[in-house]
């Protein structure tokens, strides 16, 4: 997103960002739908899913105000995209095949899930995927790249809405009806897009792993640079 504000010269005041603010909040509802008979399982899941939270919540509190003043911007966000696409590629070339012991995504170990919390304090980095960071944790951990994909979603629900809220405290806006408009829509298409996203992402994974996904990255950093030396955006 910050890409797309930059590159179409979109100023990022503070009702953009409660915009993107609203679209993660819609893709993650879809993912809590989709995922919802997994939270009525068992109770272990909730302590889990908080384990590998809490790390995240401690640094996003401490490092909030220098994150928002000092990385949100194109450079850091393309060079972020060119590193994480590497190591997805690494990745998937290390841990060919990789079977594990779990039945169920939710039988990993609290040690296990507290380091995929630390893992995904690195996606506090601009441009630093979320559901990389996390997904490569969990494959590291053991788990399969489906297992690995579905902790990730999973986790995405309570740290996105964290995220999302504490920024909509932060912002302290009144709008108007014309931007409430904007909102909804928005939520509305990031909710029907995650939905579909998501299946589209866990099938594909499940076949062919992350590499395709590596590239893209790398290469959607690398163009942005380009862009970038050529504009004033740099």
């Amino acid at each position: 997103m910050i890409l797309a504000s930059a590159a179409m010269g979109i100023h990022e005041d503070e009702f953009v960002k409660t915009f993107e603010v609203f679209i993660q909040l819609g893709a993650i509802l879809a993912i809590a739908l989709m995922y919802i008979k997994r939270f009525f399982r068992s109770l272990d899941i909730y302590f889990k899913l908080f384990a590998a939270f809490l790390p995240t919540a401690v640094v996003g509190l401490l490092a909030y105000d220098f994150i928002k003043g000092y990385l949100f911007n194109p450079i850091v966000v393309s060079v972020s995209l060119i590193l994480g696409g590497i190591v997805l590629i690494f990745i998937d070339k290390k841990v060919v095949n990789q079977q594990t012991t779990l039945k169920e995504v939710e039988d990993i170990s609290y040690k296990n899930a507290f380091f995929i919390g630390l893992c995904q304090c690195l996606s506090m980095v601009p441009g630093t995927s979320r559901a990389a960071a996390t997904i490569i944790g969990g494959v590291f951990n053991g788990l399969d790249k489906k297992q690995a994909t579905e902790f990730s979603f999973l986790l995405a629900v309570p740290t996105m809405m964290a995220a999302g809220g504490y920024d909509l405290i932060k912002s302290d806006l009144t709008f108007t009806s014309e931007q409430l408009s904007m909102l909804a829509i928005g939520f509305g298409v990031a909710f029907v897009s995650a939905w579909f996203a998501v299946k589209l992402f866990l099938k594909y994974v499940s076949s062919h792993g992350f590499t395709a996904f590596g590239w893209y990255r790398i290469a959607l950093g690398i163009l942005f640079l380009i862009f970038m030396w050529g504009t004033d955006l740099g």
